[in-house]
């Protein structure tokens, strides 16, 4: 309730980015490092033999820029994993677990990178030193010692590189168990799951060229200013070719109206460029009324469709027909919140041009029917022809720098049988066959005490997921947890009996073994795997990088094993050869990551073939959303600031939406604020009712141009009210984005 005396409410600016951001992101770096550190840091980032930024996914263009190959949240991203200040043994003796608990996350994040490897001893209040051999010891002695290897979740974050997460899955799988849930099951999974059973591949089809050539691009439940704002970059060149850009999602987000590219000079002298042509206020969660509506406009006159690739490369178009007659027009766009002269506009954009390009992210994908969402677009692209030709096709946008690559390298606890074929043709071992547990299944599993033993290859698990408070019991009631991390974070403050913190090493950090400096890879957005090269000595002689971590543990755990795991970590070529020898895509793998861009993944959905059991593209029959229970006179989205990267935060400011000083607020529609009779500013009290109570209090009212009906609040602050089991149909990511809520009036 405290940081409510620091809350300021203004006015939304009307541009993004420009000379503001540049003032920001150079505050906040000189803050965290000396400038000649921030110069060295910021000349690599981004640029070919440099460093990755670790901020987002977005792909980057074939020629960079001189001035700086980043954006904001790419250097706040920097600022916190570079910073000088370390958090070691006398910051562990100064505070208990039960005094961090207290503290914020923002202040958990500035304490600077993890120094030395941590213990908290079974009835202990603190952490305490240890050393590394004891800490892979006491985690290999826990391992061997279950009764059976499923009681054991080995979670990854998507900002591992390739070699760790290879490494990763394959010690887990020849220790005997496909627990490897990830944060892609928390995101986009549902993207994955859709896009597999349509076009035979669940990743996108566009490279950043097609930006290029496309004639429409819409951009679906994505806010690309905070989340990935080098987006922004090739939709300002896309506008200048001609295309059309349409924009749908319930916040009115300034960056997706109007963007000033402070790599230009137009973007420190001009007023910007407007970015979308149309902007869709739909209502939260109603993105399958709106397709629907559009696919029975284009149905309408055959000659607004491509038939001879309906006739020739997809299925199911009769199915589709049948199901769109079963719904009226009318009720459709009544449904999605839209006015139908915008709808009509839109659809007539649509008929004219068949460059397409869909764009989406988690305010599609984090719903009960977001399976149903990602499939219907796809019906939309077949319609129109717009998979496999340039300047058209499917864009989910990632957010974590290579939770794409990490499902590459196996990380999913799912895997195919061709998967498991490989590995054990390889390997020369038998993985096991059964089905794993996601993320969901894992907070159940550990609430139900099926589960023992928690790992998590970096990542914040605790306030990432859904329900926070059962997941917490779920945690807390393991015998040991073992984080591999670079700074303290929120899930360290929920320990097993035992729990370990093992420091490592981050992009910027040089990883050298051997005396050699070695590279990690990664994957973009877009399949295009390239090189990320450390240029920073490392904070503290005590950190080893996650390979070397992993490949430790697999050793103390495994024993007499036939995998040489220490010889393969000392030189990261080794890594890679067993990547090439066992993953489709990567033959040749340390030959062709010596090219300056990279090289590109297969994808047969980019060349109009598809991998599907017709080997044809597969038009689906979609539901409509999920109406929320009874008894709720609100749907929630929880959204990100712009002082945040997932569960990172960065400053207590979220400038593009008007606020400064705090968090813990609800954006709502001004009507629906008169209606409960609530000014702005009035602290209020958020609660629901999903078979059991769930609320959340202190949340200071934030007037907003948000549909009637609709709020929105921050993750992680509003995930307890997100309930574990309220998930998607098929993916079981969790319904964090149409969340039914109450709001009542405390002060």
């Amino acid at each position: 309730m405290s940081e409510h005396h620091h809350l300021r409410i203004e006015k939304p600016p009307k541009v993004s980015v420009g000379p503001k951001s540049v003032t920001t992101a150079s505050k906040m770096i000189l803050k965290a490092m000396p400038p000649w550190k921030a110069l060295r840091l910021l000349g690599k980032l981004n640029q070919k033999k440099g460093i990755d930024c670790p901020g987002c996914a977005w792909p980057d263009p074939d020629k960079r820029s001189k001035i700086g190959e980043f954006c904001e949240n790419g250097v706040k991203a920097i600022a916190e994993e570079a910073q000088h200040k370390l958090a070691g043994e006398d910051f562990f003796k100064l505070h208990t677990i039960d005094s961090l608990r207290k503290k914020s996350d923002y202040w958990l994040g500035h304490q600077g990178r993890l120094a030395q490897p941590m213990i908290k001893k079974e009835g202990s209040a603190r952490y305490e030193p240890i050393a590394w051999e004891e800490a892979f010891e006491t985690i290999g002695n826990h391992l061997k010692s279950l009764s059976h290897p499923d009681e054991a979740v080995f979670y990854t974050s998507g900002r591992t590189s390739n070699e760790a997460a290879f490494l990763y899955q394959l010690f887990v799988r020849k220790y005997g168990t496909n627990n490897l849930p990830d944060c892609s099951n928390m995101c986009h999974e549902s993207s994955g799951i859709g896009l597999s059973e349509t076009l035979g591949i669940g990743k996108g089809s566009v490279t950043l060229q097609d930006f290029e050539h496309a004639e429409v691009i819409l951009i679906f439940g994505q806010n690309p200013g905070t989340n990935h704002p080098r987006m922004l970059s090739s939709l300002e060149k896309a506008k200048r070719k001609g295309a059309k850009i349409i924009v749908i999602n319930p916040l009115k987000e300034v960056a997706l109206m109007k963007f000033k590219n402070p790599q230009k000079i137009n973007g420190w002298i001009s007023k910007g460029t407007e970015i979308a042509d149309l902007y869709l206020q739909i209502r939260i969660n109603e993105d399958v009324a709106l397709l629907k509506a559009w696919l029975k406009l284009l149905l309408q006159d055959e000659n607004n469709l491509d038939m001879d690739f309906i006739r020739d490369k997809t299925s199911g178009i009769e199915a589709l027909k049948a199901d769109l007659a079963n719904h009226e027009l009318e009720d459709l766009i009544r449904q999605s919140g839209l006015s139908k002269e915008d709808v009509l506009l839109s659809a007539h954009w649509l008929s004219a041009k068949n460059k397409i390009i869909a764009c989406w992210a988690m305010g599609l994908t984090q719903h009960v029917n977001a399976v149903d969402n990602i499939r219907e677009i796809v019906n939309l692209l077949l319609l129109k022809g717009s998979i496999g030709k340039q300047g058209a096709g499917t864009c989910p946008v990632r957010g974590h720098s290579n939770v794409q690559g990490d499902r590459t390298m196996g990380i999913w606890e799912r895997p195919t049988k061709a998967w498991t074929d490989k590995l054990k043709e390889a390997f020369n071992f038998d993985p096991p066959q059964s089905p794993g547990y996601n993320v969901v299944e894992t907070i159940e599993a550990m609430n139900q005490n099926k589960v023992s033993f928690f790992m998590a290859l970096g990542g914040n698990f605790l306030p990432a997921a859904p329900d926070t408070l059962y997941t917490e019991q779920g945690i807390r009631k393991c015998e040991l947890t073992v984080h591999i991390s670079t700074k303290l974070n929120r899930t360290h403050l929920a320990p097993g009996k035992i729990s370990l913190i093992l420091p490592c090493l981050g992009r910027t950090d040089k990883h050298i073994q051997n005396g050699k400096e070695q590279v990690v890879t990664v994957e973009n957005s877009m399949g295009v795997v390239h090189g990320s090269h450390g240029s920073l000595t490392p904070p503290s002689k005590l950190l080893k990088s996650e390979p070397e971590i992993v490949a430790s543990i697999a050793a103390a755990a495994l024993g007499n094993d036939d995998i040489n795991w220490a010889g393969l970590v000392e030189d990261y070529d080794n890594i890679r050869a067993l990547i090439a020898k066992a993953v489709n895509g990567f033959e040749n793998y340390n030959e062709r990551l010596k090219r300056d861009n990279g090289f590109e993944l297969p994808n047969g959905a980019r060349k109009g073939e598809f991998n599907t059991p017709s080997k044809k593209a597969v038009f689906t029959v979609n539901q409509l959303s999920e109406k929320i229970p009874d008894g709720h006179d609100y749907v929630m989205m929880t959204i990100r600031s712009h002082d945040q990267f997932n569960t990172t935060v960065y400053g207590m400011d979220d400038r593009y939406r008007g606020v400064f000083g705090g968090r813990n607020v609800v954006f709502m529609n001004k009507e629906d604020m008169q209606s409960e009779s609530l000014s702005q500013g009035d602290i209020v009290e958020l609660s629901n009712n999903y078979k059991i109570s769930r609320k959340v209090a202190g949340f200071a009212v934030v007037p907003y141009d948000i549909p009637k009906g609709c709020v929105a609040t921050y993750f992680p602050e509003a995930n307890p009210l997100v309930p574990l089991h309220l998930h998607a149909r098929g993916s079981h990511t969790p319904a964090s984005k149409s969340v039914g809520v109450n709001v009542r009036k405390v002060k």
